[in-house]
């Protein structure tokens, strides 16, 4: 059985991964990395870094790799305090459900 992601958990799981990386990540990594916990195709992985570039949650950079250039996702202040924000709503949201879950003694 699988869960859906929406935008505000898909936008947390992104910051969280690229918040991880202080110079910044790479695309294809990130990907990698989101696919570790969840089931997601690079179209739908790449609107999301868009948006949350448009947002002022990452900015971007290139640098050359191999003879090419790779583009750069790296979290900004911005960023960090909608990561936080997310972190608490999640928290909140977990309690209530392992309430329904385990009971009403499940932290």
């Amino acid at each position: 059985m699988a869960f859906t992601t929406g935008t505000a958990m898909m936008d947390a799981i992104v910051l969280s991964v690229v918040g991880k990386e202080p110079e910044g990540t790479y695309g294809y990594k990130i990907t990698q990395d989101v696919r570790s916990v969840i089931e997601v195709s690079e179209s739908t992985l790449y609107p999301v870094l868009r948006r949350l570039q448009k947002d002022g949650c990452l900015e971007t950079y290139d640098q050359e790799f191999g003879g090419r250039n790779r583009r750069y996702y790296k979290i900004t202040p911005g960023g960090t305090e909608r990561l936080q924000a997310h972190l608490c709503d999640w928290q909140d949201y977990k309690t209530k459900i392992d309430r329904v879950f385990y009971g009403e003694e499940a932290e």
